[in-house]
């Protein structure tokens, strides 16, 4: 159980880290605190020492407490070199791939990785920042989490910059901060699958979107761009959307399942991955129904599984391995106080067995 002082400090500890206590703001009076936790002056002043110490807080003779700047200062007394890693997954999909690449920038200049997933959650991403600048580190790459909404954690990336740690974005962009990104171009690359599939006859295509990830809205803005450039098609085209969270992708394939079972349903399947484009074509089978024939799918990313599925997936390629590499790359060179550009990949669209002619 913790003793008196280290519930006073791991209160003021727990309001600095959420942000309610920026850097240079006054904390509370020791009577305050005193008052607050029903605890002596010496015991204030013992959790006050130690907020100290660890470069929280900083005491001015007569006139009070203040936050320190604790990510900047940790920094400076960490003289482990570690590059840290914060993606919205890990373990599977493409991001073993990302992870590899930057792997091999990094142990190559002797550098260690520190690695996170934030499961599409702002707090868990929270968590994972300051537990790095906890650590110490000397760069982050980070694949922002619910990129397309609003980020709370903006006050934390902002200590970043000012601690001067060098930052680079994967897979979307924090326009706020001017990060240098290492991205896709994902409208251009969803307008090109779409287009394949109008020039292939199906103008009654279903696009499903992830939206609360930038990449996800891009898409779905390249998707909508390839009907507009044809006149009269927009009618055609469904969308659906979904989010992350428990219980989306079930839902989402039920919705889907809807649309095939309909008398009108779409010739053509656009989707935000290749992950659900492989989950669906189970599914297509299931209602008796066969791909390319009855339906026609496209994905995104080429995963590696793909190309091995039945049939083969048509796709536009992720550089996943490249990303890594880069993103690593581009880093260091930041370490080193070298100048650098954003990294947008053009598009690759690779076509495989799972689209066929519609003829009406």
């Amino acid at each position: 159980m913790d003793t008196k002082y280290e519930i006073v400090k791991n209160g003021l500890l727990a309001d600095i880290k959420a942000g309610k206590y920026g850097i240079g703001d006054k904390l509370p009076t020791e009577s305050e605190l005193m008052e607050q936790y029903s605890v002596s002056r010496y015991t204030v002043r013992r959790a006050a020492t130690e907020l100290e110490n660890d470069h929280y807080a900083y005491r001015i003779q007569g006139g009070g407490m203040y936050v320190d700047n604790w990510t900047k200062k940790q920094a400076e007394h960490l003289a482990d070199k570690r590059i840290g890693v914060i993606t919205t997954h890990l373990a599977d999909y493409i991001f073993p791939s990302i992870i590899s690449g930057i792997d091999r920038v990094v142990s190559t200049e002797g550098y260690s990785l520190m690695v996170a997933n934030t499961h599409n959650d702002h707090q868990v991403e929270r968590d994972s920042l300051l537990n790095m600048l906890s650590t110490g580190i000397q760069g982050l790459i980070i694949e922002p989490t619910l990129s397309a909404i609003t980020n709370p954690n903006a006050d934390i990336y902002q200590q970043i910059k000012d601690a001067g740690i060098p930052v680079v974005v994967i897979n979307a962009a924090m326009d706020e901060k001017n990060f240098p990104i290492v991205t896709m171009d994902d409208r251009k690359a969803e307008f090109e699958l779409t287009d394949y599939l109008l020039n292939q006859g199906h103008t009654h295509i279903l696009g499903i979107f992830k939206v609360d990830d930038i990449q996800g809205v891009h898409r779905m803005r390249g998707f909508t761009e390839a009907y507009q450039q044809r006149p009269n098609l927009a009618l055609d085209s469904d969308i659906i959307m979904y989010q992350s969270g428990e219980g989306q992708i079930a839902k989402t394939i039920h919705k889907i399942e809807a649309y095939l079972k309909s008398p009108d349903r779409p010739t053509a399947m656009a989707f935000y991955n290749d992950e659900l484009a492989i989950q669906v074509m189970e599914l297509v089978r299931s209602l008796g129904l066969r791909v390319p024939e009855d339906i026609s799918i496209v994905g995104f990313d080429d995963f590696q599984l793909s190309q091995y599925v039945n049939p083969s997936l048509t796709t536009t390629v992720h550089p996943k391995n490249k990303m890594g590499f880069d993103a690593a790359k581009m880093l260091f060179k930041m370490i080193e106080g070298q100048p650098v550009e954003s990294i947008i990949y053009e598009p690759q669209m690779i076509i495989r067995n799972s689209v066929q002619q519609h003829h009406n």
